[in-house]
């Protein structure tokens, strides 16, 4: 059985980049004939010419606040997905409001090579409890299993006892989901004195994977490993086993063109230094050029010691924003912003996100107006409404001076 699930995983850097490069000026050139949006966003620049890591970076980055006001202002797509792509295909919804239409092809997030890195093989049994409502999480992890080859359970989220009793029938020997939400499940267990020894194998994403947490999993029998995704552009880069452990940093995933830019710019930075996340992708169903996750990372020298070749990344490191992801959702700065907006009697408030043992809990602090008495369950019943998220409300007398609307508090190295 090969240690890859493609062969072109293991090709030497200069052939992997001459193929990306030979293809992206074509690509380019037929993403904004079928992206009205992207075509507008691109106009001026000489295409053709787009044909180096140089040329490609001359281009204008595109934000999410930019798909979003574009969505906005020509429902849903803002004239930037494949109209003829979405025939007979699913579209979503996630956190901002922003629309995402699902890509061509049998694996179109391109999570089957993650998962394979992970250990997972055909004949497996996938628990998956990620959310396959409105958002594009448990499809994204979906179809790569089925492209592996594995059977896949789509869990979702929630319904916690019968999701044990689910895997103690199925026995799958592998799970992807949250990296908390499977504590979840084996606690739940434990509790019903249902032995789930049979899960030694995990993909997680959507959240924090802690060096502690992957350590108890391990003391568990469940080998653990993450990918990074985004609904957008699907499966950014993943780790890998090397033997039974994984090796440092992601690998890029094939098919992308990644760059580390200085956060607020589109200038690419020297190899180590942290910046901005830019994926371009090679999807004629959502084309996306040059696109500013907002996340920050930085770029591992050498290669993955498990034989993979592609550019290695430190994983996620923060936001070059203050967006935050928290349980898999983001929340943004503007929620928060809504949030006081429809209550008069704030002035103003500031969203932590901590870590409550092994899972993210939010904690919205907030300030008086004098305009009428606080409720704070009120408040919570607003924050879960614009979030989807629940959160605990304290009334403070001031916040700090320093622009912060959200502040991450949790750490990640430990």
């Amino acid at each position: 059985m090969s240690e890859f699930f493609e062969d072109r995983e293991a090709v030497n850097h200069g052939e992997r980049e001459a193929a990306l490069f030979g293809r992206l000026a074509g690509y380019v050139s037929e993403a904004v004939a079928v992206s009205e949006g992207l075509a507008a966003h691109l106009a001026g620049h000489d295409l053709a010419k787009v044909s180096s890591r140089e040329a490609l970076a001359a281009l204008p980055v595109l934000r999410k606040s930019d798909l979003m006001e574009a969505q906005a202002k020509k429902p849903p797509f803002g004239g930037f997905a494949n109209v003829k792509a979405l025939e007979g295909n699913r579209v979503f919804l996630s956190p901002g409001p922003i629309w995402e239409p699902q890509g061509l092809g049998a694996d179109p997030w391109g999570s089957a090579r993650a998962l394979y890195a992970a250990g997972f093989r055909r004949g497996d049994v996938v628990h998956n409890a990620l959310s396959h409502h409105m958002t594009p999480g448990g499809f994204i992890l979906d179809s790569g299993a089925l492209a592996v080859g594995c059977t896949v359970f789509p869990a979702g989220i929630g319904n916690t006892e019968m999701q044990v009793e689910a895997a103690r029938d199925l026995q799958p020997v592998a799970y992807v989901g949250t990296p908390d939400y499977l504590k979840v499940i084996l606690d739940k267990a434990d509790e019903m004195q249902v032995d789930l020894s049979c899960i030694t194998k995990a993909l997680v994403s959507g959240g924090a994977l802690f060096p502690s947490m992957r350590d108890a999993y391990r003391e568990r029998g469940v080998n653990v490993l993450q990918c990074y995704a985004t609904a957008d552009l699907g499966t950014i880069a993943y780790e890998s086993l090397v033997g039974s452990a994984p090796g440092e940093g992601m690998i890029v995933n094939e098919d992308l063109i990644v760059e580390i830019c200085r956060p607020g710019t589109g200038d690419p930075v020297a190899e180590g230094e942290v910046g901005e996340l830019v994926v371009t992708n090679f999807s004629l169903a959502y084309p996306l050029v040059r696109f500013a996750t907002g996340d920050l990372s930085a770029v591992l020298p050498g290669e993955s010691a498990c034989g993979r070749t592609n550019m290695r990344i430190k994983g996620w490191m923060g936001r070059a924003d203050q967006r935050t992801k928290v349980k898999g959702m983001f929340v943004d700065p503007k929620q928060i912003d809504m949030l006081v907006k429809r209550h008069n009697e704030i002035a103003a408030a500031r969203l932590s996100v901590v870590r409550d043992g092994d899972s993210d809990a939010m904690r919205l602090d907030v300030v008086a107006s004098g305009q009428g008495d606080v409720d704070p369950s009120a408040l919570q019943a607003s924050l879960r409404e614009i979030t989807k998220l629940g959160g605990e409300v304290i009334l403070v007398e001031t916040l700090p001076n320093d622009g912060k609307v959200i502040d991450d508090q949790r750490d990640y190295e430990s």
